[in-house]
């Protein structure tokens, strides 16, 4: 089995009751969502503890093979055409573990939520839908829905209602927008409950949106 995935970690209370597994995107690193934490503004008292993982080093054939962080392989045919099956899979592997380590930390998988940008939220809602424990939440920025075909065989009931909240960039040309609208409608078409935003803006983040998740994380923190 491979070592834990090195993470950052920040917790907003002295006793966290909830976690976050925030996965970054393409080339970046755990410290990529770091500043997001205090954009959020939790609710008064909120004892979250933020994971953010570091990637794997790997070539990446898009960039010529270039050694990077990444969670996959992406070819130069588009991140959905030609899938790094085993690189995905492997990632999902790589979130498990870390889910099971929040569980023997005391936090319950209902209480524990995963996320990720563009590479990252596809791996987000790799795992999540697959997790045989029913999980407080998925969120999915910028991204799309990975090894589609293989979900309605391979996904975990325990997850079939959790709720995912997923958004995009309208002018997003890493991943176009079709794509995850797509993505989306494959999940509703599964019975998932999907929040669907988009913005004016490219492959990256807005205020707005950070607004939303604020909002979003509220509601399913205080639900779950």
């Amino acid at each position: 089995m491979s070592a834990m995935l090195e993470t950052i970690e920040i917790s907003t209370g002295e006793q966290p009751d909830a976690a976050i597994i925030w996965l970054h995107g393409l080339g970046a690193d755990g410290n990529d969502f770091v500043p997001v934490i205090d954009e959020l503004e939790l609710p008064p008292g909120a004892a979250v503890r933020f994971v953010f993982p570091h990637a794997p080093m790997m070539p990446v054939s898009i960039n010529n093979g270039y050694v990077m962080r990444a969670w996959y392989d992406v070819h130069f045919d588009g991140v959905d055409k030609r899938a790094d099956d085993a690189g995905i899979r492997s990632s999902q592997l790589a979130i498990e573990r870390l889910l099971e380590r929040e569980r023997e930390r005391g936090i319950a998988p209902q209480r524990t939520l995963l996320a990720g940008f563009s590479q990252g939220g596809a791996i987000a809602l790799q795992t999540g839908l697959r997790h045989p424990a029913r999980l407080a939440g998925v969120m999915a920025l910028s991204t799309y829905l990975p090894l589609a075909d293989s979900l309605a065989s391979e996904r975990a009931m325990e997850n079939a209602a959790t709720p995912i909240f997923m958004a995009h960039g309208r002018h997003d040309g890493v991943i176009a927008i079709q794509l995850a609208q797509r993505s989306v409608q494959r999940l509703r078409a599964l019975g998932y409950a999907v929040e669907w935003r988009d913005y004016a803006m490219e492959h990256s983040v807005c205020m707005q949106e950070i607004a939303d998740i604020s909002q979003w994380l509220g509601r399913v923190l205080a639900r779950s």
